[in-house]
C-alpha cells in the first residue's frame, strides 16, 4: 500500500522533506507491490491548490493504480470534486445515504466495520431498504481495528453480518474477496479459484457459516481439524531494518514541569479541543475528583518535549507511558509524576509499548518490541493484554470508545481541532503552531 495518510497525519514531522522526497514518492508509486494510493486524508489541501499532492495523485493514476479517499462527512459536491481529481474509492461512509453518494460518484464504496465505527449492519440495512441488489462495487473493511475487536473474526465476521442482514450469499462473499481484488487490479492473481491464481482456499461447512473449517494456502494445508499447520518460522526483522526502539536517554525532573496556560480536551476517542487549564499543574499529584491529567509528549530520541494538561482522558490514572503514537514519539499521561516516571522506565526497559503504573507498581503492560509499535507475541496474547489495558483505563475514568486510538491519534493532523505534534501544539484549521515544543 501507498499511504498519504501517513504524510498528512505527520504534517508537522521533523523529517518530512527527506521522507517524502519526489524521488521516494515516485519509487513507491512505481513499485510493483504498491497497488493503491491513499488514504487521501489531505484532500482539503488538494482543494485549496496543493500542487504537490495533486502531482502524486496524477502519478498514481498514470501508473493505473486506484486512489483511496478519506472523506468523512464530505458533501456530495466534495465527493464529486474528489472523483474528478482521481479518487477511486472511499471507506468513510457512516450511513447508507453516504455510501450511495459515493457509489453515485463512480467510486468503489467500502463499508466499514471497525472498533471506532461499527457501521456495517446499519449501512447494509439501509442499502437493502433502498433497493440495492447489485453489490459488485461494494467492498468491506475493518479499518485497522484494535486487537480485541478481532476476537470474533476478521473478514469472516463482516461476511456473517452481510448474510444476517439479507445480502445474497455470493454477493456477501464477493464483497470480502473478488470485489476488492478487481478494484485493486489484482484479480488476475487473487480473488477467485481459477487457473493461474494463487491457491488460497477457505473450506466451509455451509455457505451460511463463513468461518472456515480448513484453509489451504498456495496449495498446502495451513489449518485443518482445528490445528494450525502453518510452519512456525522465525522472521528476521533486523534484516529489513525493523528493530527495537532502544531509548538511550533519561527522563529528568525538568521534563515534568508544567506551566502551559492552554490544555487539550479529549471530547471523544480521537477529537481534541483546546481548553483553559483550571487546575494548579505546578504540583506533583493532581486530585482524583476531576478528569484532568498531566500530559507530556517526548521525542523518541530525547531532543524535545511538550508539557500540558489533558482533560477527559481519565480521573484516577497513576501513570501511563506509550510509544504507540502516529509519530512514534513517547506519550506520558497521569495524575502522579512519580508513576509517570516509573511507567517511562518500564517503557525504556522493554524497548517500547504501553504500560500502566499505580503507586509505583506496574499494573499492566504490553511490550511493543518492534519500533515501539508492533508486538512479537501471538495475537491471542496481544488481545488479552489489550483487553486488560482497556479495562483498567475504564476503571480509572476513561469514558470514550477506544483508548488505543486516542493514544495513536494525538498527533494526527487530519483530525480537528488541535493536535500535539513534533513541532508543538498545532491548530489544524489555522495551520499554525500555538505553543512550540521545547528543546530538552
Amino acid at each position: 500500500m501507498y499511504w498519504w495518510a501517513r504524510y498528512d497525519a505527520q504534517t508537522e514531522m521533523e523529517e518530512e522533506d527527506s521522507i517524502f522526497s519526489p524521488s521516494k514518492m515516485m519509487s513507491w508509486v512505481e513499485h510493483p507491490l504498491v497497488v493503491q494510493g491513499g488514504e487521501l486524508t489531505a484532500w482539503p489541501r488538494v482543494m485549496t491548490g496543493d500542487d504537490t499532492i495533486l502531482h502524486w495523485m496524477q502519478q498514481t493514476k498514470e501508473a493505473n493504480k486506484p486512489i483511496e479517499g478519506h472523506l468523512p462527512g464530505a458533501s456530495e459536491k466534495t465527493i464529486i470534486q474528489m472523483a474528478l481529481l482521481g479518487v477511486s474509492g472511499d471507506h468513510e461512509a457512516m450511513t447508507a445515504d453516504e455510501a450511495l453518494m459515493r457509489l453515485d460518484a463512480g467510486m468503489t464504496t467500502s463499508l466499514r466495520y471497525s472498533s471506532i465505527r461499527p457501521d456495517l449492519p446499519e449501512m447494509l440495512e439501509g442499502l437493502l431498504e433502498a433497493g440495492i441488489t447489485d453489490f459488485s462495487r461494494f467492498t468491506m473493511n475493518t479499518d485497522g481495528s484494535t486487537p480485541s475487536f478481532y476476537k470474533d473474526g476478521v473478514m469472516d465476521r463482516t461476511i456473517e453480518i452481510a448474510l444476517e442482514k439479507g445480502v445474497p450469499e455470493i454477493e456477501a462473499y464477493e464483497m470480502a474477496s473478488y470485489n476488492s481484488a478487481k478494484h485493486l487490479g489484482i484479480d488476475d492473481y487473487v480473488g477467485m479459484i481459477a487457473p493461474g491464481r494463487i491457491a488460497h482456499i477457505n473450506f466451509l461447512k455451509d455457505p451460511s457459516i463463513p468461518k472456515p473449517e480448513a484453509v489451504m494456502a498456495k496449495g498446502k494445508w495451513v489449518y485443518r481439524e482445528e490445528k494450525n499447520l502453518y510452519p512456525q518460522k522465525h522472521f528476521s526483522w533486523s534484516e529489513y531494518g525493523v528493530h527495537p526502539l532502544m531509548l538511550d536517554w533519561k527522563l529528568s525532573e525538568e521534563d515534568l514541569h508544567f506551566s502551559m496556560p492552554m490544555g487539550i480536551e479529549l471530547v471523544n476517542s480521537v477529537i481534541l479541543k483546546p481548553y483553559q487549564i483550571g487546575v494548579d499543574a505546578a504540583i506533583d499529584e493532581l486530585d482524583p475528583d476531576h478528569d484532568e491529567c498531566f500530559f507530556t509528549m517526548l521525542d523518541r530520541h530525547g531532543k524535545w518535549r511538550i508539557n500540558t494538561v489533558i482533560k477527559g482522558f481519565a480521573e484516577n490514572l497513576g501513570g501511563l507511558a506509550t510509544t504507540f503514537s502516529n509519530t512514534g514519539d513517547i506519550i506520558l499521561i497521569g495524575k502522579r509524576k512519580k508513576d509517570m516516571v516509573r511507567a517511562f522506565e518500564e517503557l525504556k526497559q522493554n524497548d517500547g509499548g504501553i504500560f500502566l503504573v499505580e503507586n509505583n507498581e506496574v499494573i499492566e503492560g504490553l511490550p511493543l518490541k518492534l519500533f515501539g509499535a508492533m508486538s512479537l507475541e501471538p495475537m491471542e496474547e496481544v488481545i488479552a493484554k489489550h483487553e486488560s489495558i482497556e479495562e483498567k483505563l475504564r476503571e480509572r475514568g476513561y469514558k470514550h470508545d477506544d483508548p488505543i486510538y486516542s493514544m495513536l491519534f494525538f498527533s494526527s493532523t487530519h483530525l480537528p481541532y488541535i493536535r500535539v505534534t513534533q513541532k508543538g501544539i498545532f491548530d489544524v484549521h489555522k495551520k499554525t503552531v500555538l505553543f512550540p515544543s521545547i528543546m530538552r
